[in-house]
């Protein structure tokens, strides 16, 4: 039913993101909070998670992938952000090798596997799951399978999980496209065979019309579920690859998961934007446990490269 494969992707070390206050300014300005990772088409930032011991105080881990899609591009790197760095200089971002299998195309989000440590998910534009595990210096691919309920034309850009009673729970959507085409959001309980390979159960589904901004808007760039189960999912504009950008990230619903393992998918009719962003695409936002509500945010602003930065936008 999946195809399995193995992998090993060498590792590196980088930089990345922790705390510190966020503004609706450019992206790159000198004081708007932002830091530069890359400065091209080929560096930008489509998905972030971070590592299972990475967010402490001084310091944030994450892995981040990158939407390329020709060989020999980069797919994965590795960052780490210390808060007392110069936020007017650029972040460095070393790349992970990826190696043993075909390269895949168009990664668009990770997500670290609750109650496994270094472990991860990660998702392509048109479905496929890669199913990753830290190894040491290397990466291994440990298994590859599609989501389930893909429609045509479905573009995915989100996927996240989050644990409940000792149970998990997935959620990820096709991100829209302007104001015909709203998200779809599905959700559904997930968890692992003995060989590693992915299980989804029966999968919900919701429709989402982000409220800002408008125009060539992408309804749902990421999601990120935080602890008390609130759906925080970032929208965003793309003009082109010189933009203008503008994003913001919403308030969206909720995901709950029963002690039976029943997951329960809710969204808003009228999400609230919680805060806007111009001049920059966030298509990536993670929640960091026990740290007031604040989200990790990664932008992939095409010719411009990606930045990265943290902001008040999960709740209490």
């Amino acid at each position: 039913m999946f195809l399995r494969t193995t992998t090993t992707v060498l590792t590196a070390t980088a930089a990345l993101l922790s705390a510190g206050g966020l503004t609706a300014s450019a992206a790159h300005a000198p004081g708007g909070g932002w830091q530069q990772v890359g400065d091209d088409i080929k560096s930008g930032i489509s998905g972030l998670a971070v590592t299972s011991d990475g967010h402490r105080q001084g310091r944030t881990d994450a892995l981040v992938v990158r939407d390329n899609k020709k060989s020999g591009e980069n797919r994965v790197a590795r960052l780490t952000y210390r808060p007392g760095a110069d936020r007017s200089a650029p972040a460095h971002a070393e790349p992970l090798a990826w190696t043993g299998t075909a390269e895949p195309v168009d990664l668009e989000a990770i997500e670290a596997v609750p109650g496994a440590r270094g472990e991860y998910m990660a998702l392509a534009s048109r479905g496929l799951v890669y199913h990753l595990k830290v190894t040491g210096t290397g990466i291994q691919v440990l298994d590859t399978s599609p989501l389930p309920a893909i429609a045509d034309g479905d573009d995915y850009e989100s996927f996240a999980l989050t644990s409940r009673h000792g149970k998990l729970a997935a959620v990820w959507a096709d991100r829209g496209a302007g104001e015909k085409r709203p998200a779809t959001l599905r959700a559904a309980p997930f968890s692992f065979n003995k060989y590693g390979e992915a299980d989804f159960g029966p999968v919900s589904t919701a429709r989402l019309r982000a409220p800002y901004p408008a125009g060539d808007v992408r309804h749902a760039s990421d999601i990120s579920v935080a602890p008390s189960g609130r759906l925080v999912i970032s929208s965003a504009s793309d003009a082109g690859d010189d933009g203008p950008f503008a994003s913001a990230v919403l308030d969206a619903g909720t995901l709950s998961v029963s002690k039976s393992g029943k997951v329960r998918l809710s969204v808003a009719k009228s999400p609230g934007v919680v805060r806007k962003f111009k001049d920059v695409k966030i298509e990536a936002v993670e929640c960091l446990p026990g740290s007031g509500g604040r989200a990790l945010l990664g932008t992939d602003d095409e010719n411009a490269g990606g930045s990265v930065n943290s902001a008040s936008v999960c709740g209490k």
